[in-house]
């Protein structure tokens, strides 16, 4: 029988969908309405920063960033094969989603790291 590493990819599409819909809408909320709108006092540039250079902050943001990446990876390339039946194209569609969301994981790390 022959090994596949489909697994993998199903366990970060998972990880990535259930940090993504546990963490996405509250951090929303509090940057994109709740601050703007004034129903939460906005932190001060020193409080926001400090907190973005905490490495437990760091690593969240990472895991959130590269796992909703993941998840968006997986379901962009089943959505090619069954939506647009592509199936043709497997590996250049495999390179394409899931090369992206691992460079842009590394990208976000190389970012993270620099703060």
């Amino acid at each position: 029988m022959k090994k596949s590493n489909e697994p993998l990819w199903w366990a970060f599409f998972g990880a990535g969908g259930a940090l993504s819909a546990l963490c996405l809408p509250a951090l929303l909320f509090l940057l994109a309405l709740a601050m703007p709108l004034g129903w939460i006092e906005t932190p001060s540039f020193e409080a926001a920063s400090g907190l973005v250079h905490h490495p437990l902050a760091r690593l969240f943001l990472f895991a959130l960033i590269s796992l909703s990446l993941l998840h968006w990876g997986h379901r962009f390339r089943f959505t090619l094969y069954d939506g647009l039946q592509l199936k043709h194209l497997e590996s250049l569609i495999v390179v394409f989603c899931y090369g992206g969301a691992i460079v842009g994981s590394i990208f976000a790390g190389f970012v993270l790291w620099q703060l």
